[in-house]
């Protein structure tokens, strides 16, 4: 089968490489009707972040069963089904918890030894305590498979981001970063009933969907420039909870500056760069809270997937630009160079 493989900063390649089969009896081989590039797979492509040449890639997919192991009970060949960014077992003690990213036997996709999303198949270790089966006429809605394909990462990802910054009913949110998470946390804001939704970010097309998710405002300075904006817009006092999706040392520096006293900080950016700076005596003095880290998507997408379907939330536009598998390079060159918010795969 084709995969796209990394094999050094910006070396993209689409190559030949085993078909996966059934290794285990608990796992499954899916056959991939959508995958996508993510932010954080460009601090691999960047260099930022190592890999092995020939590594697989990719976190995001959905697709159909084509084989299934001897002790899978929860999946035939031919069910529609989307995988959360790892794999988990379903039985261990994280796994009960919700914490899926913790549990001992998972991992995921496109580590050293595993199949990555980019590809047109991928084997599922775990199928049971992993997958999560979709309606099958959802396979003839292009819409609708592309909203879902955001429940394998962004959209429960700015759940999670929401959830940690302790969106509520009537609150007022502030969100740092206007890519895909970013903008799929403001959706999510809006889902948890968030009277005010701010969205900083300098690019047009970005925050037009930002405000099409439920933003309210939209602050385009940076560093000092939006925190006094969004000070101003919110009475001086700041937003009683902000979504860091970003990672940087500056924008966690924001994200604590435009924090209403008492306010929480909900962080899912992929730390990188420099250290995250934070001053924890500012953060002490203002009992301004924190939480956040990798999103167990898998908890999240029974509760997130009957709103995708029955379109209360519809994360699919963050995709903008759609290519097929042999296009994936040029697709990371494109989010690299900010031409593109989320790039779509159709191997």
């Amino acid at each position: 089968m084709r995969a796209t493989t990394i094999h050094a900063p910006f070396d993209m390649r689409v190559e030949d490489v085993p078909d996966p089969v059934v290794q285990d009896p608990t796992d499954v081989v899916v056959r991939v009707l959508r995958a996508c590039v993510c932010g954080s797979d460009l601090w691999a492509y960047r260099g930022e972040s190592a890999r092995q040449p020939g590594q697989r890639i990719g976190h995001e997919f959905l697709g159909i069963v084509e084989a299934a192991g001897s002790e899978v009970t929860g999946f035939t060949a031919g069910d529609l089904v989307v995988a959360p960014f790892v794999w988990s077992d379903g039985t261990c003690d994280y796994c009960a918890e919700g914490l899926q990213t913790s549990c001992p036997r998972g991992g995921f996709w496109g580590s050293v030894g595993s199949d990555g999303g980019q590809g047109e198949a991928v084997r599922v270790p775990f199928a049971d305590g992993t997958l999560v089966k979709l309606p099958a006429d959802a396979a003839s809605d292009d819409r609708l498979l592309t909203a879902l394909l955001a429940l394998s990462d962004v959209m429960g990802t700015g759940h999670h981001a929401a959830l940690g910054a302790g969106v509520r009913a009537g609150s007022t949110v502030a969100v740092v970063g206007d890519g895909a998470v970013g903008l799929c946390g403001v959706l999510a804001a809006k889902r948890l009933g968030a009277e005010r939704i701010i969205a900083l970010g300098r690019h047009t097309a970005r925050t037009d969907i930002a405000r099409r998710f439920g933003a309210t405002d939209v602050v385009a300075e940076r560093g000092e420039a939006a925190e006094a904006a969004v000070r101003e817009l919110t009475g001086g006092q700041g937003a009683h909870a902000v979504i860091e999706a970003v990672g940087t040392e500056q924008s966690m520096r924001t994200a604590v500056a435009i924090s209403r006293d008492g306010g929480s900080i909900g962080y899912v950016g992929v730390p990188h760069g420099s250290g995250t700076g934070l001053d924890l005596s500012v953060m002490f003095d203002r009992n301004i809270a924190l939480r956040g880290g990798v999103a167990p998507v898998r908890a999240y997408i029974p509760e997130l997937l009957p709103d995708v379907l029955d379109g209360t939330i519809d994360p699919s536009p963050v995709f903008d630009l759609t290519v097929g598998l042999e296009g994936v390079p040029g697709g990371y060159k494109a989010m690299d160079e900010r031409t593109a918010l989320k790039v779509l795969v159709k191997p």
